[in-house]
Parts: C-alpha cells; sequence; structure tokens
C-alpha cells in the first residue's frame, strides 16, 4: 500500500503542477454552473427555488461532462510513461503491476473529487433559496462519483493500450459515449435483447440515483465496471513485460 500511495501522491502533484488541470477543473465548473442555472431557471416561479433539487445538473452531468472530463484526466498516465519509456523502469522496480494501476487510479479521483467539491457552492445556493430534499442531492453526488469512478477506470485502460495520449483520449470518449448512450440503442431492439443492451449503458443504472433512489444493482453494476476495467489496465501492463 506504501507504493500506492507514494504513485498517488507522485500523480496528485503531478496534476495540481499543471496548468492544463487548473484548465480543465474551470471548465467543469463553468459547465456545471450553466446546468444549475438552466436547471432552476426552468421551475423558478417567484423569490425562491420552489423545486430546488440538482437533478437536471446531474444527468448534464452524466452525459456532456464525464465522457470528456473522464479521457482527458487520464489519458498522459500510462501513455506518457510508455512514450518517456519510464513505464520499463516502474515496472522492473520492486512495484507490483496493481499498486501502479491502483495509485494512478486514486489520484485521478482526488482530482475529480476536488473538482466536483466546488458544485457544493451549488447545493448552498439551494439550501439558502429554497428547501432541498438532503436524499436525492446525497444519492445524486454518490451517482457522479461512481459514474466518474468508471470513466476514470474506462480512461485508465485505454491508456495503458497506446504510448500516443490523443489516441489514448479518443479511445476512452469512444467507449464512455458508447456506454451512456448505449440506452438509446435498446429503443432500436426488442425482447430479451432489449433489456441486455439496456442493462449494460451507464447511464441506465444512473437515473434512479438522480431520483433519490440508492438501487443496490445499480451500485453493484459500476463497483464491477470499475473493478473489471482495472484487472483490464493490469493485465494490459503485464503484456509488456512479455513483449
Amino acid at each position: 500500500m506504501k507504493n500506492t500511495c507514494t504513485i498517488a501522491w507522485k500523480e496528485i502533484k503531478g496534476y495540481f503542477s499543471s496548468p492544463m488541470a487548473y484548465v480543465v477543473a474551470l471548465i467543469f465548473v463553468a459547465l456545471t454552473g450553466f446546468f444549475f442555472v438552466r436547471s432552476v431557471d426552468s421551475v423558478l416561479t417567484g423569490a425562491n427555488f420552489p423545486e430546488a433539487s440538482l437533478r437536471d445538473m446531474f444527468r448534464q452531468m452524466s452525459l456532456f461532462l464525464m465522457p470528456w472530463l473522464a479521457p482527458v484526466l487520464t489519458m498522459r498516465l500510462l501513455a506518457e510513461e510508455q512514450k518517456m519509456g519510464t513505464i520499463e523502469l516502474l515496472l522492473t522496480s520492486p512495484v507490483k503491476d496493481w499498486e501502479v494501476v491502483l495509485g494512478k487510479f486514486i489520484a485521478s479521483m482526488a482530482f475529480f473529487l476536488g473538482a466536483l467539491a466546488l458544485t457544493l457552492w451549488y447545493v448552498l445556493m439551494l439550501v439558502w433559496r429554497g428547501n432541498p430534499e438532503p436524499g436525492p442531492l446525497l444519492s445524486g453526488y454518490l451517482g457522479v462519483i461512481l459514474f466518474g469512478a468508471s470513466g476514470i477506470a474506462i480512461g485508465l485502460l485505454a491508456s495503458s493500450l497506446t504510448s500516443n495520449q490523443i489516441v489514448a483520449a479518443v479511445t476512452s470518449l469512444g467507449i464512455l459515449v458508447l456506454l451512456s448512450f448505449l440506452e438509446l440503442a435498446a429503443d432500436q431492439v426488442t425482447g430479451i435483447a432489449s433489456t441486455i443492451v439496456s442493462q449494460i449503458g451507464m447511464t441506465t443504472h444512473f437515473d434512479d440515483f438522480v431520483r433519490g433512489v440508492i438501487d443496490t444493482g445499480n451500485v453493484v453494476y459500476y463497483v464491477s465496471l470499475i473493478a473489471v476495467f482495472l484487472f483490464l489496465t493490469v493485465r494490459s501492463l503485464e503484456t509488456r513485460r512479455w513483449r
């Protein structure tokens, strides 16, 4: 675990020493702010927010923010190591592959959670101007965190497959867009095929969180998705030992 923490801390310092991280955080806050204003403006009828909630903002985040945020956060993590040749040094050192993957995953999650924490300002505004229900807010943030963690795990796998950061970003973006909009494809088929396609989609399992429902099946889906893609990333690193 010590090696994992060391790698995570190194990557976290790398994030915050790069101007790109601040640009990404600024864009994230600006877009969530736009979604927040758009959400409350649609229900605003007076001085207060009569239906104070962040439901629309959470939905917009899952559809339009996560598919690009996760690739941007993860595209350099392993691709840059391969391009610079430092991945061989890292893998031949007394560090296990899973420690490398877990350390980089934790670093990306730390940055993501830091950016997400900035949106708590909107919650304070809702409390000030309205009377929001705490349940949907808490479940919504849990859904966003699980959705984001899944995207970061997918991005890590894509970053492990190539030394080109752009290729890594485009690959993870493609996978995330496919999984995010797979629910729409379910409408094009019928029967059990429709059910299977719908259940594979990431947004299918996200809507319950937005409605304030924490279903164990949805939590298991996202945790499984994270575990599968981190496992595949570890296996991807292991294949480099055979090359």
